[in-house]
Parts: structure tokens; C-alpha cells; sequence
């Protein structure tokens, strides 16, 4: 609701045209099973997307980590707003950060993308798996049933919760999500006026490289996987990090090229990246995940 709010203040501001919002509940909002076990990111999209279909709204907001990589027949995603912070955080009780935590402490999260992070760099952490929203989430740690969780920083910034963050986990050593930080707005093929004054090229040149490398490795939400990509001085940057389930084992690549060298810079570097990750055995590790 929040982000949504924002958008719809954002469209009327460009547009002067008006908007309401119009409440949705998905599966992945109102389940309390293990994200994983509900079938992935398509969760927090379906509901949306019946929505849009039907008329009772023209444009979603999503979290683009949470879209699936597949195209929609029939919807667009008609813009990529400019991206804000795609960092981790860690909100602990004490102040504490993830190298004081003491030993055994209580972390919750529902990704096993952190799951497998926090495992490779503190394997004596009991990590736990949760769900719910991020006051539920934050109420546990206020509350003592957990020493900390680990939360999107893009969502305690637009909730006006950063006072919660003891400890930024910094993306060379923490990639996050494909997309995490960036939220797209999706229409129906044919209405991408409504909302195309919002799109933020670098944002979608670099959200669409993350994606991509999702996409060819054919990982979806239960696969532990982070990307994070850049721009600079008119070269794109993109790096994937795939990890086992433990955090044990993981596997790196990062290229670069000039965007202007392609007529599909986001593409062809994300299958640079991909092919490097399956040639160091991507798919195996994947697989025994």
C-alpha cells in the first residue's frame, strides 16, 4: 500500500490525472506457508494481474523481485520508476550487526537466497523462517522471539522505518534479489501511456540485465541467487551470485560492456553471465539446492 500510494501520488503529479486505490489481497499476503513451498515469486503477481485483466484497475504496482521473469500475454510492463537502495538490512536487537550477534542467535528471514548467505558467512546463526509483513516481522525482534531478521531496505525506506536498520549489508558481499529496490508498474497492452512518464531508463536497463540472468538459469524464488547490476559512464555492470541451499558453496561471474556496443545490452550481458555461472557447474549447485 505503500508503494502504491507513492506511485499513484507520482502519476497524478505527471499526469493530473486522478487516482484511486484499489486494495488487492494475494496468496502470498495472506499465506503463512514457507515461500518456497507456495511456488515462488508468481505469488504476489496472480491476484494483480486478474485484476488488471478484468477491469478493476489499470495499472499494479509491484515489487519487481517479487514478478515473474515470463512475460504476461496481454500486460506490459509500461514503466520502471528510478530505483531506490537494493541493499539488504539487518534489524537486530542492541544495535547489534551481523559480526556481534552471538553465537546461536535467532534470525528470521523467508528467502533462501538469505537463508544461504547468512549461512556461508555465520553458520552458527539459527536461521528461522518467517513470514508476514515487516511490522509483524519487526515486532518479533521487539518482542525477543528473534535476535534480528534480515529485510529489504527499499522496503523499511517506504514505510519510514529506516530506524530500524542496525547494520546495511553491502551488495559486493550480499547481492540481493534480480530487481530488488525497483517496482514495476504493469497495464494492459495499449494503456502504457498512462504511466510511461514514470519510466527510468538506467533503472530498467539494469533491473531488465538482473532479470535476465534469473530468467536463463531458470531460478525462480526458491533458487539462491543474487545480481546486481550498474551503470557508469555509459558502461552496464552486472554480477550474479549463485549459492547452495547451506551456503557452502557459491559461484560468481561479473562482465561488463559498453551499452552503446549492443543493440541489446541487458540481454547480451546477462547471457555472458549465465553461461560463465553454467560453465563453473551452476546447474548442479542449483539442482542439489
Amino acid at each position: 500500500m505503500a508503494q502504491s500510494t507513492s506511485m499513484a501520488s507520482a502519476i497524478s503529479a505527471k499526469t493530473g490525472v486522478e487516482c484511486e486505490l484499489v486494495p488487492i489481497s494475494t496468496e502470498g499476503d495472506t499465506s503463512t506457508e514457507s515461500l518456497s513451498s507456495l511456488g515462488g515469486t508468481g505469488v504476489f503477481a496472480s491476484a494483480l494481474r486478474e485484476a488488471l485483466r478484468d477491469g478493476r484497475c489499470d495499472v499494479v504496482v509491484h515489487s519487481l523481485k517479487d514478478l515473474p521473469t515470463a512475460p504476461e500475454p496481454g500486460l506490459v510492463i509500461a514503466a520502471v520508476p528510478k530505483r531506490v537502495d537494493a541493499r539488504d538490512a539487518l534489524c537486530a536487537r542492541d544495535e547489534l550487526t551481523l559480526d556481534t550477534l552471538p553465537e546461536g542467535a535467532r534470525v528470521g528471514t523467508g528467502s533462501p537466497r538469505r537463508v544461504a548467505q547468512l549461512r556461508a558467512r555465520r553458520p552458527d546463526l539459527t536461521v528461522v523462517d518467517i513470514r508476514g509483513n515487516v511490522d509483524t516481522r519487526l515486532r518479533r525482534v521487539a518482542d525477543g522471539d528473534l535476535d534480528a531478521v534480515v529485510l529489504a531496505a527499499a522496503g523499511l525506506q517506504r514505510l519510514g522505518r529506516l530506524d530500524a536498520i542496525t547494520e546495511y549489508l553491502g551488495i559486493d558481499g550480499w547481492p540481493t534479489a534480480p530487481g530488488q529496490g525497483a517496482l514495476a508498474l504493469e497495464v494492459r497492452a495499449g494503456d502504457e501511456k498512462l504511466v510511461k512518464s514514470l519510466e527510468h531508463a538506467t533503472s530498467r536497463i539494469i533491473v531488465d540485465a538482473e532479470r535476465q540472468v534469473l530468467s536463463i538459469l531458470e531460478a525462480g524464488c526458491s533458487a539462491p541467487l543474487g545480481a546486481h547490476g550498474d551503470v557508469d559512464d555509459g558502461m552496464l555492470f552486472l554480477s550474479a551470485r549463485v549459492y547452495s541451499a547451506d551456503g557452502s558453496e557459491r559461484l560468481t561471474s561479473s562482465h561488463a560492456l559498453y551499452v552503446s556496443d549492443s543493440k541489446d545490452p541487458a540481454g547480451d550481458l546477462a547471457a555472458r553471465v549465465a553461461k560463465e555461472l553454467f560453465d563453473q557447474g551452476a546447474a548442479a549447485l542449483m539442482g542439489a539446492s
